[in-house]
């Protein structure tokens, strides 16, 4: 029962870190290569993508729409692309601005002789073969490569989460202590005196 319960608890904090994962704001520095629009379709793939507008269903559970894409490559030299899609309400980012950003992102175009280096904001994943893109939340212009900004957000946000998470474990274990467990005690003090009846009982009947 215990290694149930340890694996239970295993699978549920690796679910909550892989969501804060996602969802919570990353920066990268890097060089915008070039922004595009493409169409796109949508499968089960959806659930890494923003809603779609309504009345675009194609039929057949398919979606098609065109998408906002923003192409850098990274100081290593390796290539990230980045979906430039509206947030609306969830995640809560409140990004109604996809456009604006695209023009912020064409405006800081650059290549590998003369690169104009950026810290692009973004959420998510990059997953290939499940055609999934980080989505890009806004882009800044950074003095080069090895510009970091702290990411003081997600450290008050996972601070104030761990807070809340101890404070309610604390809690329960005290309400378990005080009102659980006494439960617990007193029924299994009723079964033990009804088992030690029963057994006098048996006893009687034998002499």
């Amino acid at each position: 029962m215990t290694y149930i319960k340890w694996a239970f608890w295993g699978v549920f904090w690796l679910f909550v870190a892989a969501f804060l994962h996602y969802t919570l704001p990353q920066r990268d520095t890097v060089y915008v290569t070039g922004v595009e629009i493409k169409l796109e379709q949508f499968g089960p793939n959806s659930i890494f993508w923003s809603s779609p507008d309504a009345g675009a269903d194609a039929g057949g559970g398919l979606v098609e729409r065109d998408v906002r894409f923003i192409d850098t490559t990274q100081a290593s030299g390796r290539v990230m692309v980045y979906r430039n899609e509206d947030t609306g309400f969830w995640p809560p980012y409140f990004k109604f601005d996809s456009a604006n950003l695209q023009a912020e992102a064409r405006n800081l175009v650059s290549n590998r002789d003369a690169p104009q280096w950026v810290s692009l904001l973004h959420y998510g994943w990059r997953i290939p073969w499940l055609t999934a893109y980080p989505n890009a939340i806004s882009v800044r212009p950074v003095d080069g490569p090895d510009d970091t900004i702290f990411p003081w957000f997600n450290v008050i946000f996972l601070t104030v989460f761990a807070a809340l998470v101890w404070g309610i474990t604390v809690r329960w274990r005290r309400f378990k202590a005080r009102r659980i467990a006494p439960a617990f005690e007193t029924v299994d003090n009723a079964i033990d005196e009804r088992r030690a009846g029963v057994s006098r009982w048996f006893q009687s009947w034998r002499r």
